[in-house]
């Protein structure tokens, strides 16, 4: 027995009592039970507070850590925060798939064995999917199935993984590992399917901006950053992580580079910023799992608030792409600052959250002296500046005036947005408020005068290069191709040529069968049947009465051969 409820459980019972609720009460529900899900989450204690046998293995629902609970927090104050966003414009069944989405991702927080791991892991594919769907167009229902399909198959893989590991080794706990089994490989992948690793990182840019405005902001939170947290309690300290994590920090920036689509520009910016945590992870020292661990926690407060200032965008204009929109400020002055907010966060601007994390990640690469690390973190900070931080606010708020006015947020929205903005600064003003609850101690000030310079000068140059490259900058109605083409343009074209060929052959052989089935017909008749010839009925050789003298000889044949070959034997 346990003397606090289970913090998922929390979070999904209250999906489930959405639907039947009304008014007030769904309204009380929803912004209560993430509130509740957060109080209980800090009732947990460190070690294993529940478990029971399955199958002769323990299973470890809820295990309590530092880096586990700081998870979960942001788990449940994105739950809240997305609740407060969307009730209003939302319809039931999304906010009740976004809760038990939410639920999912505070589940796998606590897993302390990987079979209830897999399980909340797979909770999540399910219900985010649902979410896609949610968006309500052809475009959702197809990105759904796509986003569905990637996740189940890397759920097939993370499952053949935690096989092998539980047949081999004869323990599920969840624990460090390095990838050097077969076992351990399959599990590292099917968690990089889930952290949008490239090559199969499309899915993300794919659904995320299909969703409805109010399903982005839920979807930008949960799936990519269970997976760092999976990361950080499997496979910390593993080498290969770290060129993962730079390859993902400039894959990033060039595709949210080229981008015209709104909220693809932020969802391939998702795959950056988790670039820098996936990096931290590989480089391994206690500084480095600090910064991952705080990055992530920034991080999904300002990717959230960016979401909810483009979908404000969305939803007030009905336009997706940046070519579309532009002047916005006049009309909607809170959606514009809130989007800068998030932006300069996103960018890692002093005095906002971003500033105080990543260069936790950036001093963890210069104390291993990773030197050319370094440089790319840091390169890579003044690319997001460039994509993010100028780019979305410029263009969505700024530019050429589009001639649109539409009114800014409604009041729930924009109470969410600022609520997210504050956070985003009061971390940045306020970093110890945050490094008290990582899971090493912190030694590392953020604001030392050669940081912040340093970081100054690299973002105020950027922006330099935006400005002066403007013309270059400007959005046009193109195509991005991703790796995805492989199996939306290859693998259908190829299934379609497979398919043809198939139904070529099979009409062929049909043709050639059918020929030969008339064939045997007619010398079946010829032996067996009855023929006609003119006016005359002939019966076949075999359907002849024969007389008694040529039956009996026949007969005596036969029995001879077969005593001849009797005896050959």
């Amino acid at each position: 027995m346990i003397d606090f409820l289970p913090p998922a459980l929390i979070l999904l019972l209250g999906a489930l009592l959405i639907g039947p609720t009304r008014g007030a009460l769904r309204t009380a529900v929803v912004l209560l039970t993430p509130l509740l899900t957060l109080a209980a989450v800090w009732q947990v204690p460190d070690g294993v507070s529940l478990t029971f046998q399955f199958l002769q293995y323990p299973i470890e629902p809820i295990e309590g850590s530092p880096v586990r609970r700081l998870f979960a927090t942001i788990f449940a104050l994105m739950a809240f925060g997305g609740g407060l966003y969307a009730y209003r414009q939302a319809k039931w069944f999304e906010l009740a798939a976004a809760y038990a989405y939410a639920a999912g991702a505070i589940g796998v927080s606590f897993a302390g064995d990987l079979i209830t791991l897999f399980l909340f892991w797979e909770l999540m594919a399910l219900f985010s999917t649902v979410v896609v769907w949610c968006g309500g167009t052809p475009g959702a229902r197809a990105a759904g199935i796509r986003y569905a399909v990637m996740h189940l198959l890397g759920g097939v893989i993370l499952k053949v993984g935690i096989e092998g590991v539980m047949v081999h080794t004869g323990s599920i706990e969840v624990q460090p590992m390095l990838a050097d089994t077969f076992d351990h490989w399959m599990i590292l992948v099917g968690i990089l399917i889930n952290a949008a690793a490239p090559p199969v990182s499309a899915w993300l840019s794919d659904a995320y901006p299909r969703s409805s405005p109010t399903g982005s902001v839920f979807l930008s939170a949960f799936t990519t950053k269970t997976a760092v947290l999976a990361l950080i309690l499997l496979f910390p300290g593993e080498p290969v992580l770290i060129g993962i994590g730079l390859f993902m920090v400039m894959y990033g920036i060039i595709y949210a580079l080229l981008e015209n689509d709104i909220r693809r520009i932020l969802a391939f910016s998702i795959v950056n910023q988790v670039g820098f945590m996936v990096c931290a992870i590989g480089i391994g020292t206690q500084m480095a799992i600090n910064g991952a661990a705080a990055h992530a926690f920034a991080h999904i407060i300002y990717k959230a608030l960016l979401f909810m200032s483009a979908g404000v965008v969305v939803y007030r204009t009905g336009k997706n792409r940046c070519s579309d929109v532009g002047g916005l400020f006049r009309t909607m002055p809170l959606t514009a600052v809130c989007g800068i907010v998030g932006a300069l966060a996103i960018s890692g601007f002093p005095l906002t959250s971003g500033f105080t994390t990543k260069t936790m990640i950036s001093q963890a690469a210069a104390n291993e002296s990773l030197v050319w690390v370094y440089f790319l973190l840091a390169a890579a900070s003044a690319g997001v500046f460039l994509h993010a931080g100028i780019k979305f606010p410029w263009f969505v708020f700024f530019q050429r005036d589009s001639g649109l006015r539409p009114k800014d947020a409604p009041w729930n929205m924009a109470v969410a947005m600022v609520f997210f903005a504050a956070l985003c600064i009061l971390f940045g003003v306020a970093p110890q408020l945050l490094y008290a609850y990582l899971p090493y101690p912190v030694e590392y000030e953020a604001y030392t005068a050669s940081k912040v310079v340093f970081y100054l000068q690299l973002l105020l140059f950027s922006g330099l290069a935006f400005f002066l490259l403007l013309p270059l900058m400007k959005r046009t109605e193109t195509i991005s191709l991703d790796t995805d083409w492989l199996w939306r343009v290859v693998l259908q074209g190829s299934a379609r040529g497979v398919h043809a060929f198939l139904t070529g052959l099979g009409r062929g052989l049909s043709a050639r069968l059918s020929r030969l089935g008339l064939y045997l017909s007619r010398r079946g008749r010829h032996y067996f049947g009855l023929n006609s010839e003119g006016d005359r009925q002939i019966h076949g050789i075999f359907a002849r009465a024969w007389p008694i003298g040529t039956t009996a000889l026949w007969i005596a044949v036969l029995l001879t051969a077969y005593v001849f070959f009797y005896y050959l034997a």
